[in-house]
This record gives C-alpha cells, structure tokens and sequence, in this order.
C-alpha cells in the first residue's frame, strides 16, 4: 500500500463541529459493506444536511500515459529532462509542463510530446530569482511560483517573463506548504495568521479573493488513528508516525468550500467557510484487514530507531493497532469541480472521481507519486511527479479516458 506524509506539525484552527458530529455519527453507524453489482446513488437530508450515499461499482475508466519527462539513464547528463529535485509541476496553457526544479532553483517547460522548450529562473532574490521553489500554479494567465523563505509569491507570464511578485509570510517550511488549484483563476495556499493559526488563504491572478478557510485538526480519541511516537533521546527527539492508521485528510474548493474525512470511514464533509456542513458524500464498501506484513513495515523505522537508541523514552511506548484499515489514504479536488479519492485496498490503491453533486463517476487504478507532491488536473490531462527505483524523477502527464466495453 502506497503512503504518503502526514500534515505539517503547525499549530491547527478547531475542526467544525458539524464535521465532529458526522464523524460520531459514522462510529455509531458502524461498517457496512454494499454487495450490489450495479451502482446506486441514494440521497437524503438527515438533520438538514444533504447525505450524498453511493453502493455497487462504477464505472472503469483508464489513465493513458501521454508522455513521460525524466533521465532515461542514470549516466545522462546536463541534459533538461535531468532534474535536480522536482518540486512541483503545473499543465499550463497550449499542452505545455511546467516542472519546478527545486534544486537548480529554475522552472523547465516541456510539450507534450516531451520536447524542452524553455527554462527561466535561477538562484537569488531578485525579481525573477528563487530561493527555494516549493510551489507552482495557475491563476488565470499567471504562472504563481511561491517561494516562503523568501518570503514571496512571484508571478511570471507563460514565456518565463516576470510580471510582478507579492508578499507572504517568510521563514515557512514543511511538506503541506503548496499551492491547490481548486478553478481555472482560483488558487488556495497555506498561510500563517498573525496569531499563529494556520488557514488556507484565495488567490487568483489580480491578488487575494477573500476567502480563507481554517486548516483543520481531528478531534482526539477518532476510531482507527495510530498516534505518532515522539521519543526522547540524548542529544535529540524523534518522531514515528505509523504510516498504516487513519488520518485527516482535507483540501480548499473553488468558492471557499472546504473537503474533509477522517479516512477510517468513506465519508467525506462538504464545509462552507463558517462551518456548515454543506452536502456528505458517502461509500459503502468492504472493510480489510491489516495485514502483519503492512503493520512490520510501518513500523520498520521505529524498530531501527530502538535498536540503535534503547535507552530512549517514547511517549506512547508503541503504537496502538488499528482494528482495520482505512478506507481513504488521500482526496484532491479538480479545477472542474471533480473530487478525487485515493481508495485504499488491498490489490492496489484505486482513485474514484465524484462530481460536485458527489455523485460516483469512475474509478481507475492509482498511479504513482513522490512524496511531498501531489497530482496535478487541467481538463482532462493530469500530471504525477514519481521517483524511479534511483531515486530520479520523471513527470507523468496522462489523459484519463473511459474505458472501452470488453477490456
């Protein structure tokens, strides 16, 4: 089973509670698993709020790799396919890559057919100049780079030309520092307030929209989490995250509406910016259980860490076992208004797409990506950053297609 980081250690804004209340609603309904071959949608208002429930399977729908931009060797140098560290990666416009190379410090730009066709950007402080690269998005005819250490957001035309920069706060750092594209001009960020709250803040390309949104926090006790490990040791503290419990997952929408579950259930909440639950969009599907093989790996390196520091203090002293698996590893919600679930199963990871209604509309089987990066959507192309088994990185750009009847 894939895994990917956890969210950022900052200090978090109150989960709503209207989400808190599904959540416990979820505990009281307990595990039911829909046998039904064809798929169902059932719709119902249950204490004012819309409770969007789908059974049965969807319909099978395919990733087609379009082009795939990385080395072909390990001994291949200087050449612009050859990256540094890819941060991060934008489709833009006329069927053109964007691939932010964090360690070179420059944006490449790449066709479809994998063709280089231009490169802009370099190391410093001026204007078009990064620090660090962590992000990279479009708002409107605006390609946004955010640079937090240095404290900016710079703004360069599609040819690389720079159009202008604004301010944001500096010194930030961690994985879930990004951009989300969430509308064709419509883009959220990670921001710090000045008390220190964490919160998504609107941007499309004339400045800040108004909409902010709170980053949210699970409540304590949630069925199905594994607490992280924090052990003390001479000299330093380490931190073991079990990469096989439940998490909250979340993600900004166009419009300031906000996505969220705890993915121990197949449910996810549909929040507007004051709190209210909007719509619930619900799965029923079997449970799996936690395989002794998945439970050793995820705690491989806490069991390294002890080996080589016994005389550590851990609080807890070791993880608590979840009684199952979640269902939900990640979700990403689609400039076009489409919810993406990243399912986890045992045969493979599967990705369902849902409408804005949150009706199912297919499913396809989950590709790959690198850690601290997520997948990338315009139209009907999406892009992955994914490492090869040397470490180098190659964007995937594929097409997703309906699948042909009889395949």
């Amino acid at each position: 089973m894939p895994t990917r980081p956890r969210s950022p250690r900052v200090p978090l804004s109150p989960l709503p509670v209207t989400l808190a209340a599904t959540m416990a609603v979820a505990c009281a309904q307990g595990d039911s698993a829909a046998e039904a071959d064809d798929l169902t949608t059932t719709i119902d208002t249950i204490n004012g709020v819309l409770h969007v429930t789908t059974a049965g399977t969807p319909p099978e729908w395919q990733l087609t790799q379009v082009v795939s931009i990385g080395p072909s060797s390990v001994t291949e140098q200087e050449t612009p396919d050859e990256f540094g560290r890819v941060s991060s990666v934008a489709l833009g416009p006329d069927g053109t890559v964007f691939v932010a190379d964090a360690a070179n410090r420059e944006i490449r730009v790449f066709g479809l057919d994998g063709a280089h066709l231009r490169t802009f950007g370099r190391q410093g402080e001026g204007p078009g100049e990064f620090t660090s690269i962590y992000s990279i998005a479009w708002a409107g005819d605006r390609l946004l780079v955010f640079d937090p250490p240095l404290g900016r957001i710079g703004e360069f035309s599609a040819e690389g030309e720079w159009l202008g920069q604004r301010t944001t706060a500096g010194g930030l750092t961690g994985s879930g520092i990004r951009f989300y594209t969430v509308g064709a001009d419509e883009v959220f960020r990670f921001a710090l307030r000045s008390d220190m709250e964490s919160q998504w803040v609107g941007l499309d390309s004339r400045g800040d929209t108004g909409d902010t949104l709170p980053y949210l926090r699970a409540p304590e006790d949630l069925p199905g989490a594994t607490p992280a490990l924090v052990c003390r040791y001479e000299g330093g503290i380490g931190f073991y995250p079990h990469t096989v419990g439940a998490k909250l997952v979340q993600q900004p929408a166009s419009g300031g509406i906000m996505y969220s579950a705890w993915g121990y259930f197949y449910r996810i909440a549909v929040t507007a910016a004051g709190g209210d639950t909007l719509r619930v969009i619900e799965r029923d599907l079997p449970t799996e259980p936690i395989t002794a093989e998945e439970w050793a790996a995820g705690s491989a390196d806490f069991e390294e860490f002890r080996e080589r520091r016994p005389d550590a203090s851990c609080n807890p002293r070791s993880y608590s076992r979840p009684d199952r698996k979640p269902f939900i590893e990640e979700i990403f919600v689609a400039p076009d208004g489409k919810l993406w679930v990243e399912v986890i199963r045992t045969v493979g990871n599967r990705w369902e797409f849902f409408d804005s209604e949150g009706r199912l509309l297919g499913s396809v089987p989950a590709v790959p990506y690198k850690e601290r990066t997520v997948p990338v959507f315009r139209g009907d192309h999406l892009a992955t950053v994914r490492q090869d088994d040397l470490d180098l990185d190659h964007v995937d750009v594929w097409r997703l297609e309906r699948r042909p009847a009889g395949r």
